[in-house]
């Protein structure tokens, strides 16, 4: 595994819509550390880029958990701003893809709280959105 420091640049370079494709339902294993690792961090800074309030990730994360990956596909707006609505809906389209189920929707749900949670880290620890 490769253990190099990344730039935030590098990690929002990140094909996140694949990661998020075969890392999800993926066992535990390398693909699985890149979604939860990399691509977590690089969909935060993405986000944190776009000016996304990491309670409207979390509560994306919950609505997720609760009603599942294609119901959150049906929200006109998943997040408020229309450039970061768009970039998570790729997301969640990937996730969707894998028809994986109940399995699969938790999955999404806790990266998207890991998702929030980094952002969160991010702006409390001063790191720039630019």
């Amino acid at each position: 595994m490769d253990t190099t420091p990344r730039t935030d640049d590098e990690l929002a370079g990140l094909d996140i819509a694949a990661l998020v494709r075969y890392g999800l339902t993926a066992a535990p294993g390398p693909l699985r550390t890149s979604l939860f690792g990399d691509g977590a961090v690089g969909a935060a800074v993405l986000l944190d880029r776009l000016g996304t309030e990491p309670r409207s990730v979390a509560f994306l994360a919950e609505t997720v958990r609760a009603g599942g990956v294609a119901h959150a596909l049906t929200l006109p707006e998943p997040l408020p701003r229309p450039e970061a609505a768009a970039l998570v809906r790729d997301w969640l389209e990937s996730a969707a893809s894998l028809a994986g189920g109940v399995r699969a929707d938790d999955a999404t749900a806790r990266w998207l709280r890991a998702v929030a949670s980094l952002v969160e880290l991010r702006r409390a620890e001063g790191l720039r959105r630019a």
